[in-house]
């Protein structure tokens, strides 16, 4: 991918992405956009692959891997205080530097497997509109992931545009707010539908 395409990709990453979920991400992806040197880093991730994710992911393994660098002082994972992120980029870059071949290494070699617990949004009507019409309860089976984060959709609340009423489990600490776009409300059971069998299964 040509550096500017990947500036693109990073900028869009931290607008539409990270932008009031990680204000680290955010401010990292956009000084990454502006910077040709992180993205020539960036740059030699596999093909198809999402790079901003990666190339994250990358850095995060190093620092946990225990590469001591200032730059884990703003790892919320790894400090129980972490720092100010909008004096984050300057160290990140110099670990990326510092770093540089292991990084590589990494964007060449590995593969992310994405299973954002947010996707749960569109399968909670999906699942309780198929159990309005077999009115028995459901078998899930979970293809090629690496968590099964979305085998427990049921384990979750929900709310949908406004957020004033919620769905499923009530209790829980994980509480996923989604927009229903256009005129059609789709069919929200107040509480989860019954499951009575999950399974994962992992191709290789």
């Amino acid at each position: 991918m040509d550096i500017d395409a990947l500036s693109k990709r990073f900028n869009h990453f931290g607008k539409q992405e990270c932008k009031g979920s990680s204000r680290l991400y955010e401010n990292l992806s956009m000084n990454i956009a502006e910077d040709a040197k992180l993205l020539q880093i960036a740059s030699y991730a596999g093909l198809g692959q999402p790079i901003p994710n990666l190339f994250f992911g990358a850095v995060q393994f190093l620092l946990l891997k225990g590469n001591r660098h200032e730059l884990s002082e703003y790892y919320g994972s790894i400090v129980a205080n972490p720092r100010d992120c909008d004096t984050a980029y300057p160290h990140f870059k110099d670990f990326c530097n510092q770093y540089k071949n292991e990084i590589i290494s990494i964007l060449q070699s590995k593969l992310v497997q994405t299973n954002e617990v947010r996707r749960c949004a569109y399968l909670y009507p999906s699942f309780c509109y198929i159990y309005e019409i077999a009115e028995k309860p459901l078998s899930l089976i979970e293809i090629g992931t690496s968590a099964g984060l979305q085998l427990l959709w049921d384990q979750y609340s929900y709310s949908y545009n406004t957020g004033k009423e919620a769905y499923g489990n009530l209790r829980s600490s994980v509480h996923i707010k989604s927009e229903i776009r256009g005129d059609v409300m789709p069919l929200l059971h107040k509480m989860s539908p019954p499951v009575v069998s999950r399974h994962v299964w992992i191709y290789m």
